[in-house]
């Protein structure tokens, strides 16, 4: 079965940006969730103030598109680097997730 979350590039990425920096001391799992944090905020702000309408559209502006572009790379990249140092894989914790919600949600009859 092929991944459904496949970040192992990423991950190995990570990992050489931060030791040729030293900053695996500085990358705890509090820091990191809170780096993580600091970065939805600054995806938040986007969205701030706009109708559904305006921020479905955003694509249409070139600087507000790369904008949300980089702040959702920021995301990500804090959210694969917490999962790393924490020793979760994503695709199995993505795995076990969707098939808890199919149990939680089941669809509607027909």
């Amino acid at each position: 079965m092929s991944k459904l979350v496949d970040v192992d590039g990423l991950i190995a990425a990570q990992r050489d940006f931060a030791a040729v920096r030293d900053w695996q001391p500085y990358h705890t799992p509090r820091n990191l969730m809170l780096a993580l944090a600091g970065e939805v905020g600054e995806l938040a702000e986007i969205f701030q103030w706009k109708t559904d309408a305006e921020a479905a559209s955003m694509a249409a502006n070139p600087a507000e598109f790369t904008h949300l572009q980089e702040e959702l790379a920021d995301v990500l990249m804090y959210l694969v680097r917490l999962a790393d140092v924490c020793g979760v894989d994503l695709d199995a914790a993505a795995r076990d997730k969707l098939a808890k919600n199919a149990q939680k949600y089941p669809p509607p009859a027909a």
